[in-house]
């Protein structure tokens, strides 16, 4: 045990521990990642069937750079901005408060009994809340609206697989940026990490973050095969209409359960996951639901299709909520998309 874990409190080191699990487990995958890119880099085999890029290319480097400066800096550090504004203003949290919330949370003692204590674990929830779905639901809805537009138009077979990494390049680089960052307290950390690491994670705000971006690389190699499967299945005219059901179903579930249990919700579900408290909403758990009805149902009648689509697209929004519940926290994100597109190629394969 280091000389810095031996003065924190045993809840303390005992997520530590958990911490560096993450770490380590999301460094062991990250090798291999990369060396799984060195050898297609220099065989010339292997990356294309998952990476349509795998080489070092103008493309793979400036989308690197735009990562780095612009997702990951830039917008980072107006959502810190806000977010920080928020624990101040809305919640109350003084500046040494809003430091420690901000950095790693692994190098001394991360006090949030005492800061529930003192300030209420709604507001703080509805800070989280607004940092998380305004860094990522505003670009992500956005990236949804214009590939489903381009889907609708060019009927790409490879419509399924849109919204995730396609240059095994950019997926090395920014894991080993995630990693780099994780344990420190500077200023640059808090722009990756500061936004989408909720205070009611405690410690493990940063080990939640980074399982959930490596989930979301490891990801690739579960839904190209299973893209490539329901391309086939479906006509190109319906494309558009999958890949709603598949990605936006998701994103409106996940950003609706998180946006109602903060603002309605009573947190009494407990539920599994990374983080030091662990709790969900039935209020939640319900505008999830309807949220994602919704928008299935809009998207299958808005399209005139027949009587099974709208019972495709109410399984849909009925196994999302259900996944986002009971899926561990910072897998869930894997769990409904993979889950959402298995039951679209069922669908296809059974019913069509």
């Amino acid at each position: 045990m280091s000389e810095a874990a031996a003065v924190l409190p045993l809840p303390t080191v005992e997520r530590r521990r958990t911490a560096d699990k993450v770490f380590y487990g999301s460094l062991a995958y990250t090798a291999a990642l990369t060396a799984f890119w060195v050898f297609a880099l220099a065989t010339g085999r292997g990356g294309g069937a998952f990476f349509s890029h795998w080489q070092i290319t103008l493309a793979g480097v400036r989308n690197v750079v735009f990562g780095f400066v612009f997702m990951n800096l830039l917008w980072g550090l107006i959502w810190l901005g806000i977010k920080s504004l928020v624990l101040n203003k809305l919640v109350g949290f003084t500046k040494e408060e809003r430091r420690a919330a901000f950095g790693s949370r692994m190098h001394e003692p991360f006090d949030l009994p005492g800061m529930l204590a003192r300030h209420s674990e709604r507001r703080i929830r509805i800070a989280d809340m607004i940092g998380r779905r305004g860094r990522f639901i505003t670009l992500g809805m956005a990236g949804f609206f214009y590939l489903y537009s381009r889907v609708a138009a060019d009927h790409t077979p490879t419509f399924a697989t849109m919204f995730l990494q396609d240059n095994l390049f950019d997926a090395v680089v920014t894991s080993w940026i995630f990693l780099a960052f994780y344990y420190s307290d500077g200023f640059v950390a808090a722009a990756f990490y500061g936004p989408q690491s909720r205070v009611m994670d405690g410690v493990l705000a940063r080990a939640n973050c980074l399982l959930i971006t490596t989930l979301w690389t490891v990801f690739k190699f579960v839904m190209v095969p299973l893209g490539s499967r329901l391309a086939a299945i479906y006509q190109p005219s319906e494309f558009a209409v999958v890949f709603a059901l598949i990605w936006g179903s998701y994103m409106v579930a996940d950003a609706s359960a998180e946006i109602g249990g903060a603002l309605f919700g009573k947190q009494t579900l407990r539920v599994w996951g990374i983080g030091d408290v662990n709790r969900k909403s039935i209020g939640g758990t319900v505008t999830g639901f309807v949220a994602a009805l919704v928008f299935c149902l809009g998207i299958v009648v808005g399209r005139g299709l027949p009587a099974p689509w709208i019972g495709l697209a109410i399984v849909i929004a009925i196994s999302n909520t259900l996944l986002e519940l009971f899926s561990p926290r910072g897998t869930d994100d894997v769990t409904m998309a993979s889950t959402n597109a298995a039951i679209c190629w069922a669908f296809g394969a059974l019913v069509l």
